[in-house]
């Protein structure tokens, strides 16, 4: 299996692990191939701006492709920290694949910032010490898009998730709160990421005549179901989860995703928040950075973009407690991280706090409308405003 390393900004593929070491080795684990490709590769594309020093110690960058594989994710995750011994990991991209490897990383004391969304990646706290995310939770998507829809008289919605971890904890969340709500749900379909129809559950959906339908998937598989249930006619609105927010997505979808709704971190609309938005020019840093050597912004970059800062912030805390390669440094990077408060990142405000290791509220979501194959502002939340 190829390995990349980074050291001090330079590419390169080697076959094994005789690379002289840095002092400070950051694991990286995402999936650049597979099913969640579109998700892996703008992260991968984010590594090449990675910072080549953090405190004036040099740093080298290992990183895997997990194929969208939970089994393959779990072999790198041990080959990280068994025979690269990182100090920190960063992935996967996935909720299945991050939720296969939690305990690896927990069991060998390496703290983890995982670029997935779904709750369970930090929860129980008392059970995922060492690990982090710089996503939203399900709750607080969820809210977001109940919020939408309460404003938008919805009354009955469908739900057609993925059948794996991603799609049961965004469509429990908001389940929840829709019932509390007054939005009622009237069937929930399930579909593999892999399948390349969804007519079965299309039709069932459409039978309810439901006053908008609920996509949850993650990356470019939550077209499927989308344009199929605008090519029989569905009239109603139609939501998306925030792992749909992604370039590869409105381009496989097409014409089919017009005046959809989906919530999401407001970098994909950065320049057109309001001046006073707490992340406004943080999102617009990450996005003209991206942009200018990668093509269209992504969501997806900006949480590796956001965890490569949170360690800029973090390390030098951690550097005077221990060396990289140490079990110290690592305990002092893993509670630097959770001390992290106020950061504005290009995806969203984050306060870490020993019970939330997302760190990131309602403030971090707005509501996005595609209009013109391109994502325009509808709705955002920030406290005070």
């Amino acid at each position: 299996m190829k390995k990349w390393t980074v050291v001090l900004g330079v590419l390169s593929v080697i076959s094994s692990a005789t690379v002289a070491l840095a002092d400070i080795t950051i694991g990286v684990n995402i999936s650049t191939t597979g099913p969640a490709a579109s998700l892996g590769i703008p992260q991968k594309n984010v590594l090449e701006l990675a910072p080549k020093t953090i405190a004036g110690q040099r740093v080298r960058y290992v990183i895997y492709d997990d194929a969208t594989d939970t089994t393959t994710a779990v072999q790198n995750v041990k080959r990280l920290i068994s025979d690269d011994k990182v100090d920190l990991i960063i992935g996967p991209s996935t909720t299945p694949t991050t939720l296969s490897v939690v305990d690896v990383a927990t069991e060998a004391k390496t703290p983890m910032l995982s670029l997935a969304s779904a709750s369970p990646i930090v929860s129980p706290p008392e059970k995922r010490k060492w690990i982090f995310k710089v996503t939203a939770n399900d709750e607080i998507t969820a809210a977001a898009m109940v919020n939408h829809m309460v404003k938008n008289k919805v009354k009955t919605v469908s739900i057609i998730a993925t059948d794996d971890p991603y799609g049961e904890a965004n469509t429990k969340e908001f389940m929840k709160l829709a019932g509390k709500s007054g939005i009622k749900t009237l069937s929930v379909e399930k579909f593999k990421k892999s399948d390349t129809s969804a007519t079965a559950q299309i039709l069932k959906v459409m039978s309810g005549r439901p006053d908008a339908v609920y996509i949850v998937a993650a990356g470019t598989p939550s077209a499927m179901p989308h344009v199929g249930l605008i090519e029989r006619g569905y009239k109603g609105r139609v939501y998306q989860s925030h792992g749909a927010a992604n370039s590869e997505f409105l381009k496989v979808g097409g014409k089919a995703l017009e005046g959809a709704f989906l919530p999401c971190s407001p970098v994909l609309v950065a320049e057109q928040l309001p001046k006073w938005f707490p992340n406004r020019s943080e999102s617009i840093k990450f996005a003209r950075a991206y942009e200018g050597k990668f093509g269209p912004r992504s969501t997806f970059a900006s949480h590796m973009w956001d965890a490569l800062r949170i360690l800029e912030l973090t390390i030098p805390k951690a550097l005077k407690a221990g060396k990289p390669g140490t079990p110290q440094f690592r305990e002092a990077l893993r509670n630097a991280i959770e001390e992290t408060k106020g950061y504005k990142g290009a995806y969203a405000v984050f306060n870490m706090t020993p019970a939330n290791h997302s760190g990131v509220d309602v403030t971090g979501i707005a509501m996005l409308k595609i209009e013109h194959g391109k994502w325009k502002l509808d709705d955002f939340y920030s406290r005070g405003k």
